[in-house]
């Protein structure tokens, strides 16, 4: 596996057609998916937001990680700092499984 000094590992976003599109990085798959998931169009509140399927592959592996993400706006906290906006992006997963690929 392919880990950096930091311990942090990239998986690739794969799309339905098996192209690699973007990388996150984080320690475990989880992490590199809510970064992922963030990304999605967020909707107005987390019970509107739709359900994306998030497939990531390990970069070094065949294992493919496999969430479902959704994203929505929120209200910055009152104690937030000066640079940030008002609203944010918060998002969330789920994780449905493991897929290993036969060839990369």
């Amino acid at each position: 596996m392919a880990r950096g000094d930091d311990g942090k590992r990239n998986f690739a976003l794969r799309e339905k057609n098996g192209e690699e599109s973007s990388v996150f990085s984080g320690r475990t798959p989880r992490q590199a998916a809510l970064k992922a998931a963030r990304r999605l169009d967020p909707a107005k509140s987390e019970k509107k937001a739709q359900k994306t399927e998030l497939r990531l592959r390990e970069k070094g592996t065949k294992k493919v990680h496999i969430y479902d993400g959704w994203a929505w706006k929120e209200e910055a906290p009152d104690d937030k700092p000066g640079w940030m906006p008002g609203e944010i992006t918060e998002a969330n997963v789920s994780k449905k499984g493991i897929e290993h690929l036969d060839e990369i």
